[in-house]
Order: structure tokens, then C-alpha cells, then sequence
């Protein structure tokens, strides 16, 4: 089977600094992937390098096409979509109008803009309830749904995901992980960096360990979970 994605020695440097040094992964459509690490050590910079928005030496392939010379809106238009870290909503646009930016590549396509909304709203009913309210009015984990329904209606193949549990409480992190796992079931790829290791790992099929810039471990997540450098330093000691 063709990998789906396929990133191949990927450098990313802040000026004289490589922040992603030598990266490799690959991943298969159907598959969620994780990247866990620590803080700084280049996830987040992977990600945008990934979706265009960085500067990078290596190959990346996405569903056979290398996407050298191809920008972000490019590789939205064929199904590749990153949901930031900050969500980078616009705060005074109602729900519905965040929403609507995010379908912006089938905007000719009325029918189509049409169904993706109704499946958004019925992935997330609470975002059909706040439909008109300004986005900078939702609750943290609302503002989370929000930045998934705005990338759901570009209709992606492929998410990449980054920290999606960040600075939400326990209950909210559950249930954006269990709509991450229920993306998959409806056929949409994830590549997906947290630091929550316990959460992913429980969701993900197959883990990459990145720190400072490099690959130090890979492995399906079952095996990652049990793995005991892994339990000493990112699951609390315990399994």
C-alpha cells in the first residue's frame, strides 16, 4: 500500500538553528499517527513545515504528488489541512462565518458548502447552537470544536492536528478525543502532535517520540504504551 503521507529527512531551521533535524515518518491513509514530545522539541514546527507554511529541505509526499513547490492553499485544495495549536479564530465573526472560511475551496459549490455544514452541525450540535454567536464568546472547548468544524469543511483527507487537548479540562480533552477517533471512522487521516501521551497514545494506531529535533522512537502505540522509557517520562511512572 501507497503511504498517504511520507516525510522523508525534513531539516526546518530558525535562521542558524535546525529545529527539525533529519525527521522521518510515514503513515497510511485510514491511520491516526501521533508525535509526542516535550515542549520545544519541534512538533509544532513539523506540523506547519508539513502544510507549507515554513521552509524546509527533505520530500514530503502526499498521496503520491511530492509537494515541493506546492503552498498551503495548494495542498488544502487537495485534501491536506492543519488545525493550529492557537486555533486562530477570528473572535468578532459569528460560528457560522468561521465556518464558512474553512470551506472556502468549494465555495463555488453551493450543494457542497450546504452539506458540509450539516455535517459539521451534526458532528457538533453545541456549534449549531452558537451558530451566531462571535467565536471569542465560546468556552475553550467550544473554541476547539470550532477550529475542527472550520477544517472539516475543507472536506480533508488528511488533519494535522496540533496540541487539540491544550489548555482544556479533563472532560473536554475525553470528548475531543473521542470525536478525533470518530474522524477516523469517518475515513479522514490524522497526523496528530500532543503532549498529552496518556490520551493519544490510547487513540493513535502508531507513535513517533521527537526530542530536540530528532526521531528517537517509533512504534505502534500499543507496544510505545508499554514501553518503559516511555512510562518513566511521559506517562507518569505508570502504565
Amino acid at each position: 500500500m501507497t503511504s498517504l503521507l511520507t516525510i522523508d529527512d525534513l531539516h526546518v531551521a530558525y535562521g542558524k538553528v535546525e529545529a527539525v533535524r533529519g525527521v522521518s515518518l510515514a503513515m497510511d491513509a485510514g491511520q491516526i499517527v501521533t508525535v509526542i514530545g516535550p515542549n520545544g522539541a519541534g512538533k509544532t514546527t513539523l506540523l506547519a513545515a508539513a502544510a507549507g507554511l515554513m521552509p524546509s529541505r527533505g520530500r514530503i509526499t502526499y498521496d503520491g504528488i511530492d509537494l515541493a513547490g506546492l503552498d498551503t492553499e495548494g495542498r488544502v485544495e487537495r485534501g491536506f489541512c492543519l488545525v493550529p495549536e492557537r486555533r486562530e479564530l477570528f473572535g468578532d465573526m459569528a460560528v457560522a462565518d468561521n465556518l464558512l472560511l474553512g470551506a472556502y475551496v468549494h465555495h463555488r459549490n453551493g450543494a457542497q458548502v450546504r452539506q458540509s455544514f450539516e455535517e459539521v452541525y451534526g458532528r457538533f450540535p453545541r456549534l449549531k447552537e452558537r451558530r451566531a454567536q462571535k467565536a471569542s464568546t465560546l468556552s475553550g472547548g467550544e473554541r476547539q470544536m470550532l477550529a475542527l468544524g472550520r477544517a472539516l469543511m475543507a472536506r480533508p483527507r488528511l488533519l494535522l492536528l496540533d496540541e487539540p487537548s491544550l489548555g482544556l479540562a479533563p472532560l473536554i480533552v475525553r470528548e475531543i478525543f473521542r470525536i478525533v477517533a470518530s474522524l477516523r471512522a469517518a475515513g479522514v487521516s490524522i497526523l496528530l502532535v500532543e503532549q498529552n501521551a496518556r490520551a493519544t497514545l490510547e487513540t493513535a494506531d502508531y507513535g513517533y517520540v521527537l526530542e530536540t529535533g530528532e526521531i528517537t522512537h517509533h512504534a505502534p502505540t500499543a507496544e510505545l504504551a508499554h514501553d518503559p522509557r516511555m512510562i518513566a517520562t511521559y506517562l507518569g511512572g505508570q502504565v
